[in-house]
């Protein structure tokens, strides 16, 4: 089993929120693939599925962003899965909205969910997948900017980056990095044709940040 952890905080009012694109990837998964409805367990909201023999476990931590790792730690233990078992799906401020990178491993830069995660794995070593959703220019900005939904005129690039993750689902549960970037880069690169509202043909996968010591290695070999 693998354990897929999108990061966000509880409650109908921050549910638009850049710091919930977490949650908004795993519903947007959960959705498309006909995974089982959401239910209450691990001090959060979990939903199971399979991409083929692959079980997937999605996890939303309801314990606010600082104690996501209380969840974390919960279903680590019921399944007794290990750190390499389990990929975070959280916002990045060091990407451009709606880049995708892959990452395995490393520190936690500040991000609250992450660092809960740590202490309670007493661990880095696992993956994450992580969204970004810009920078708003100033740091003593940066907390209001990431409990603010995001703008009108992001509706799109948001939907087209939801689009990508559970197009490359499938290839992500089966370790397969680089089509699982290529699905997201054929929703989010802009058309080469000039066809509006059309896929890049051929779009380069994004790169991943480090290399890999779980399934995720095979993305990390394509690119040396």
């Amino acid at each position: 089993m693998l354990l897929w952890v999108g990061l966000g905080n509880p409650g109908a009012q921050y549910a638009g929120h850049r710091h919930n694109v977490g949650f908004m990837a795993l519903d947007r998964i959960a959705a498309d693939h006909g995974f089982a409805p959401w239910r209450r367990a691990f001090r959060g909201e979990a939903a199971e599925g399979r991409f083929g023999s692959v079980k997937v476990l999605a996890l939303k931590p309801q314990t606010f962003m600082n104690l996501s790792g209380e969840a974390v730690r919960a279903a680590v233990d019921f399944y007794k899965l290990s750190p390499a078992d389990v990929t975070v799906f959280h916002d990045e401020l060091d990407l451009a909205p709606f880049r995708v990178r892959l990452k395995q491993g490393g520190g936690h830069a500040g991000h609250n969910g992450l660092r809960s995660i740590h202490q309670h794995l007493g661990t880095d070593a696992y993956a994450r997948v992580r969204l970004g959703i810009g920078h708003p220019g100033q740091k003593d900005r940066v907390s209001a900017y990431v409990l603010s939904p995001f703008a009108k005129d992001e509706a799109e690039g948001l939907d087209d980056m939801l689009r990508g993750l559970s197009d490359g689902a499938p290839a992500l549960a089966a370790g397969d990095g680089a089509r699982f970037l290529n699905a997201v880069a054929l929703r989010t690169a802009p058309a080469r044709n000039g066809g509006a509202g059309r896929p890049a043909a051929g779009p380069p996968a994004a790169e991943p940040d480090a290399p890999a010591r779980t399934p995720l290695q095979r993305l990390i070999e394509r690119f040396r």
